[in-house]
């Protein structure tokens, strides 16, 4: 018997780009629910655009890559982003009739996931007000950088930036040097867990009641609630916390520290007088650990560039996992900085099943992640090759909204489907 999964019978519009929009489609698609991509070669997700191809695969599929279109199925981004069923269909909604078939696949859907600017859809006749007389009972989820409303809902909003203005550089990075970003997209894998619970809300709510509702997310927003105890303390205390590099206020030694090897690492914190016993005990209770300004917490924060120094001339005598091992044994919070060779490799994520090897028809076999965040006890997330551009638009057309052929082929000479 085959295995019933939550979202099993829902049917979801993913007309995203980019990040945050296609995650939170996923979230739904891992878990049985039929989502059509929406896509045009025209304006192509920027995902399927650049990123670097395995030279052996270029060479493999030179002909293929002539051709523009096929050439947006070897972005590596969409792949990694994509990694789950869904069903392609391609639309120029600058097509007059494209916008009618849409009109009819959002009279056919119970969610609709959009990332675009404010006032992108509206000009097509396909905003909230618009969409909600055609489909009373369907869920509109809208993320975007800034939201749909206030000053700044008109700017396209992009994960480098948004990241940007929540706050996350001014508090990454060393007081003598420019912030260090985190990430370039860091609030591009925040937001999702937002609006994933915002949906999966909306959705019981829509099978209890048979109403619909539009979801407006600010993805500026959900990146600033992970910074809710700074944002506090400013209100507080008007206390702004300063780049500090890798120290604590509240611990030390903290920080990563340099081991055996090329370029490896080991993170260790230390917070309370017991732990530093036990930190003590395993670098061996040299001499310097008994020095008195390093005899309280208050004292090993103050002079915790002298510490530091120490602490490193003891990892760099051993491997980062050697470090971790140790300090773990004794109960002081240490972890190896991990590369991605090394998470492929990390034998937990192996017995959580983390990694899934999918043939992509173009990139070859692709290791991919399960959904993150969660998972679920009694089913299964499925896992699936990427979806190409506009794969399934004729059956789409076809066998779910019942455009007759004669119709379609017209439509389709007629750059609908573009």
């Amino acid at each position: 018997m085959e295995e019933k999964r939550p979202f099993d019978g829902l049917k979801v519009l993913d007309f995203t780009w980019g990040g945050v929009g296609p995650f939170q489609a996923n979230f739904l698609a891992y878990y049985g629910a039929m989502v059509v991509r929406i896509e045009s070669a025209a304006r192509p997700d920027v995902t399927r655009q650049g990123g670097n191809v395995n030279p052996h695969v270029l060479a493999k599929f030179a002909e293929e890559l002539k051709d523009p279109k096929k050439r947006l199925e070897f972005g590596p981004a969409f792949a990694v982003t994509h990694p789950v069923k869904k069903y392609g269909m391609s639309l120029n909604l600058n097509n007059p009739k494209a916008v009618e078939v849409f009109k009819q696949l959002a009279k056919w859907a119970d969610v609709f996931v959009e990332s675009f600017t404010t006032g992108t859809l509206e000009r097509k006749g396909l905003g909230w007000e618009d969409l909600k007389k055609i489909n009373p009972r369907l869920i509109m989820h809208r993320t975007c950088g800034y939201g749909h409303t206030g000053s700044m809902a008109s700017q396209p909003g992009y994960g480098q930036t948004v990241t940007s203005l929540t706050g996350f550089y001014t508090i990454t990075g060393w007081p003598d040097r420019l912030p260090v970003p985190i990430s370039s997209f860091y609030t591009d894998h925040l937001s999702p867990l937002f609006g994933g619970l915002a949906l999966m809300a909306a959705i019981d709510y829509q099978q209890r009641t048979g109403k619909g509702q539009c979801i407006d997310q600010s993805q500026i927003e959900s990146g600033i609630n992970y910074l809710s105890p700074l944002v506090l303390d400013y209100s507080a205390n008007q206390r702004d916390l300063a780049l500090r590099g890798n120290s604590s206020p509240c611990a030390a030694p903290h920080g990563a520290y340099r081991c055996q090897g090329n370029d490896r690492w080991v993170a260790i914190t230390v917070q309370t007088d017991q732990e530093w016993e036990s930190f003590c005990k395993v670098v061996g209770n040299p001499p310097w650990t008994k020095d008195v300004k390093f005899g309280t917490l208050t004292g090993r924060i103050k002079n915790s560039e002298d510490l530091d120094k120490y602490v490193n001339k003891w990892t760099e005598k051993h491997t980062a996992e050697q470090v971790m091992t140790m300090m773990q044994k004794e109960g002081v919070a240490a972890g190896v900085v991990a590369t991605a060779q090394d998470s492929e490799a990390d034998p937990q994520l192996a017995a959580y099943d983390f990694f899934h090897e999918i043939e992509h028809p173009y990139l070859g076999k692709q290791k991919f992640f399960h959904p993150p965040a969660f998972t679920l006890s009694d089913a299964k997330a499925e896992v699936h090759q990427p979806v190409q551009l506009g794969e399934h638009t004729e059956y789409i057309c076809k066998d779910v909204l019942g455009i007759p052929a004669v119709e379609y082929d017209r439509m389709k000479k007629e750059g609908v489907f573009d």
